[in-house]
């Protein structure tokens, strides 16, 4: 069979003088991630926290992926034998069939990626075959296919590794980014300034909106603290690991003596859920009105335009007088508030599951030290995943670094997922 499907290709070559082109930066079995360290920018790895970032090839050759794979298909198989009417309807009630017809929908991504790539796998060993073969032109055709066939291997190894990693709810959302000063008096203050402009930036650089939702300057042009919300396709799932505290080392301006310093400033980063996903009791809440202090003119410091709202069963407040109109600061004081609420929600739910994971992404809490920018260095390090990258500058105008920096924590984030549902089903099936 694989000599007549070669012999066919080689007819066809022949007659319509039609050449295969040589395929450029083919990914073979074990080259899929040296490639990917090529196209991207160097990186400097200093003692990571967590264990390195595993190939496709390497999670592909655990037993305890296999295994699972193998209860998916048959789980997928079982489902379409119920619904196919293989088995008597009469024997499931509606309910059962409706959440079979559902599973079979789930995993029918997966179920036909692991058919292709079984495929794919077939053709290589046909085309490896035929590369011992004595015609020269026809071992040509089968070194080309071979290697088309490694490189759609590569591929839908990574979309099946990507189906298996279970999405969090709140991926989807927007959020609500919390940024307020920490240790340093006012260098924490200017550098909080500088990473809230990098966040609104790096907005920005993805389209995404972000509107002002509280905004407390100090005296030397730095944040007390400042939020806002930004709305945008997958917002949330790009900036989650954001949170948490950021150390800056430099000299600051108002250092004579030129000596370095330390400074700290944390960020929050709430998901904000839709009014389908979470409602609030009106009931619930303590409405206030005040005068909007600061800067802003006659209008704002004599009107009662500032809205503070307190969600009376947990005591959480959200305020904004960034606005003229009170019924405005109303509506973003809302926004924030039910990021609030829902994050508290989200952390209750999942603290169990968190707390029983090897910490190595973080928790994304405020207490924890995520991040240090150097400026003397001219370094950025994450140090939950041991990745340090260089050119402060650039990294703080909210672009591709930061980008970049973001994809990295996500993968390791996604591994992480992969490996604790393995280690699940191994569990499961003791």
């Amino acid at each position: 069979m694989a000599y007549r499907r070669f012999f066919n290709l080689f007819l066809k070559r022949s007659e319509s003088a039609y050449f295969f082109p040589k395929p450029q930066n083919v990914i073979g079995p074990t080259s899929l991630e040296e490639s990917c360290h090529r196209s991207h920018r160097a990186l400097h790895t200093d003692k990571p926290l967590m264990q390195k970032l595993l190939s496709a090839e390497e999670l592909f050759a655990k037993n305890a992926l296999k295994e699972h794979l193998e209860k998916r298909e048959d789980e997928y198989n079982q489902c379409l034998q119920v619904i196919s009417g293989t088995v008597a309807e009469d024997e499931h009630c509606a309910d059962e069939m409706k959440a079979k017809r559902t599973k079979v929908s789930l995993l029918a991504p997966l179920i036909q990626s692991i058919r292709d790539l079984d495929k794919k796998q077939r053709d290589v060993a046909e085309a490896e075959i035929l590369l011992k073969d004595e015609d020269p032109a026809l071992r040509e055709l089968a070194e080309l296919e071979r290697e088309s066939c490694l490189q759609d291997i590569q591929h839908l190894r990574q979309k099946i590794l990507d189906l298996l990693i279970p999405e969090e709810e709140a991926d989807m959302s927007d959020l609500v980014l919390e940024v307020t000063a920490g240790v340093g008096g006012q260098e924490a203050m200017l550098f909080t300034a500088e990473m809230f402009d990098m966040y609104h930036g790096f907005a920005q650089h993805h389209g995404w909106s972000f509107d002002v939702l509280e905004h407390m300057p100090s005296d030397l042009g730095g944040l007390r603290h400042a939020s806002a919300s930004v709305s945008g396709p997958q917002s949330y799932k790009k900036m989650k690991f954001e949170a948490g505290v950021h150390r800056v080392q430099r000299v600051p301006k108002t250092e004579r003596q030129g000596r370095m310093h330390t400074s700290t400033m944390t960020v929050a980063v709430l998901p904000q859920p839709t009014e389908i996903s979470f409602t609030i009791n009106p009931k619930d809440l303590r409405i206030e009105t005040k005068r909007a202090s600061g800067a802003g003119g006659q209008h704002v410091n004599t009107t009662d335009s500032a809205v503070r709202i307190v969600h009376l069963p947990t005591g959480v407040v959200a305020e904004c007088q960034q606005e003229r109109s009170q019924l405005k600061n109303r509506e973003k004081a809302m926004t924030a508030l039910r990021a609030k609420l829902y994050s508290m929600k989200l952390e209750e739910e999942t603290s169990k599951r968190y707390n029983q994971r090897k910490v190595q992404i973080g928790s994304r809490g405020r207490s924890e030290k995520i991040r240090t920018y150097n400026f003397a260095q001219d370094r950025i390090t994450d140090h939950r995943i041991g990745m340090t990258v260089h050119d402060v500058k650039g990294f703080l105008l909210g672009e591709d670094l930061l980008d970049e920096m973001n994809s990295s924590l996500q993968e390791f984030s996604n591994q992480e997922a992969l490996l604790e549902l393995l280690e699940e089903n191994s569990q499961e099936g003791l």
